[in-house]
């Protein structure tokens, strides 16, 4: 068993021929042993039009959205545990705030907040995201402690926000790379379709001592002080050099396998896949959610989501809409004015 990987390997590995067959959904975990590389390939169709559709997003939100959901399965699917991984990010740019839960072992829910008066064209991830932060979360349950990382955002894209969150938290070497497209089909049917890919590729020696980085700049050191330097390692050199080379159109690329993307840019040094671990889109949300989240506010908080004689709860990740009567809801009696009603409007479930 790797302890980095968690993954089983074996001594007398079958070898065979990369398969031609593309396969969605999925992240794919790989490692390059004879380079100390581990890494996961994540490709998403069907399962991130269902995440995007719902909420008809302006593509520039709808990409910047995708990015964060790609990034989300990198990372959330390495985990060897039924908890939850969540990215989110709270920034002041026209993208104000993203969410995406991942929920192990497969199911993915997210959601974008974003000022359409401020959208333009040819802004990047960075400009949609402007300064703020990015927290990840990993949650073990309700009987265990939770564990988030931190982030400044500065102008940067997400990609930027992971090499950062691994140099300063983890301090694993490490690159990642996020691609999402549209794609236009012609004939019947469905024509519009979202793709994202993504690679997440880590330097994992068996000697510690080979993975060293340079010590952080502490923001207060005298000036002319000699700035902390480590050579890299040379096969960690040649992986960054390698995943340098990936274009956005192959992680894209319906017709390319993983498997077939892995051997083009690793069979020199060959490179072993592991079974694909399958994601889908899936809320968490339900009528039975919403009624105990709504009995455990205050009664007046109850009253006062009471308009037209009901309580409305839309769920912002995936725009279900509950109804419920004011006792549903667990609302007293009186609890409402003399109309019935009260001035707020419906309630969002996040």
């Amino acid at each position: 068993m790797d302890s980095q990987s968690g993954i089983k390997i074996t001594a007398e590995a079958p070898i065979r021929a990369p398969s031609a067959v593309p396969v969605d959904d999925a992240v794919l975990p790989f490692e390059v042993d004879a380079l100390d590389l581990r890494g996961r390939l994540t490709r998403l169709g069907p399962a991130l039009d269902d995440i995007l559709d719902k909420h008809d997003y302006p593509t520039p939100v709808g990409k910047l959205l995708g990015e964060a959901i790609v990034l989300t399965t990198l990372l959330g699917s390495s985990l060897k545990f039924d908890g939850r991984f969540i990215l989110q990010t709270k920034t002041d740019g026209p993208v104000s705030f993203l969410i995406v839960d991942f929920q192990a072992p497969d199911r993915l829910r997210a959601y974008a907040r974003y000022d359409a008066s401020r959208l333009k064209d040819g802004q990047n991830s960075g400009a949609l995201l402007g300064k703020g932060h990015l927290a990840m979360t990993i949650d073990q349950g309700p009987d265990m402690s939770r564990y988030q990382g931190l982030v400044a955002l500065d102008g940067g894209g997400l990609e930027d926000a992971a090499h950062e969150y691994f140099l300063r938290s983890e301090q694993i070497p490490t690159r990642v790379r996020l691609a999402v497209g549209e794609e236009w089909r012609g004939g019947e049917g469905r024509r519009h379709h979202w793709r994202a890919g993504g690679m997440l590729l880590q330097f994992l020696p068996k000697a510690p001592e080979r993975a060293r980085q340079a010590d952080l700049h502490p923001g207060d050191a005298p000036e002319g002080s000699v700035k902390h330097e480590v050579a890299e390692d040379d096969a960690w050199v040649e992986g960054q050099s390698l995943i340098s080379t990936v274009e956005d159109v192959e992680l894209l690329d319906p017709d390319l396998s993983g498997e077939r993307l892995l051997y083009r840019l690793f069979h020199e040094c060959g490179v072993r896949v592991f079974a694909p671990l399958p994601l889908c889109a899936q809320c968490s949300c339900s009528r039975d959610v919403v009624s105990s989240m709504l009995k455990s506010f205050a009664p007046q908080d109850r009253a006062d989501m009471v308009k037209d004689g009901k309580v409305v709860v839309t769920c912002e990740f995936c725009s279900s809409v509950y109804q419920f009567t004011p006792q549903e809801a667990g609302v007293e009696e009186g609890g409402q004015d003399a109309r019935g009603t009260a001035p707020s409007s419906r309630s969002s479930l996040r």
